[in-house]
């Protein structure tokens, strides 16, 4: 029930700390709690240390690009169920296409507008939410049934 009642954290990575500052500046409008990251190393880090609902997370940086981001979260099981916005001034077909295959959940062309951007995040939170009932559902349909074999 906590989980209801506490805003949702949106990790927002991105190297220009001005994409970071406008886009939680947008979530905080819109009530949720961001979480700044300015690197996909620190998004790593800071994964493990929140809890986070959502990410939204830019292609290009130095270092270690978006892709590389999405590759490790997904690999770690602690991480891979955690919805991810590709974040992109590069909106072309390859790139959706490698970010799909990886496991990015929804894609958004910079500029990024506020309304379009809580739009898609309370629609990968829906999808959470949606999932984790269905889960819930089967695990008692699946009591129902063990109980009614004894």
């Amino acid at each position: 029930m906590d989980e209801a009642i506490r805003a949702a954290q949106i990790m927002v990575v991105d190297d220009d700390q001005d994409t970071v500052a406008i886009l939680a500046h947008h979530l905080r409008r819109e009530g949720f709690v961001p979480i700044e990251a300015n690197s996909g190393a620190q998004c790593l880090k800071l994964v493990h240390e929140n809890e986070v609902d959502v990410i939204l997370l830019d292609l290009m940086m130095p270092e270690m690009d978006g892709f590389e981001v999405v590759k490790a979260l997904r690999d770690n099981p602690e991480t891979a169920e955690i919805p991810i916005i590709m974040i992109t001034a590069r909106d072309d077909l390859d790139a959706r296409a490698e970010g799909m295959r990886l496991g990015v959940s929804d894609f958004l062309a910079k500029p990024v507008f506020r309304r379009q951007l809580a739009g898609r995040v309370r629609a990968q939170l829906e999808v959470v939410e949606t999932a984790r009932n269905a889960t819930a559902a089967m695990d008692r349909l699946e009591a129902v049934k063990n109980r009614s074999q004894h």
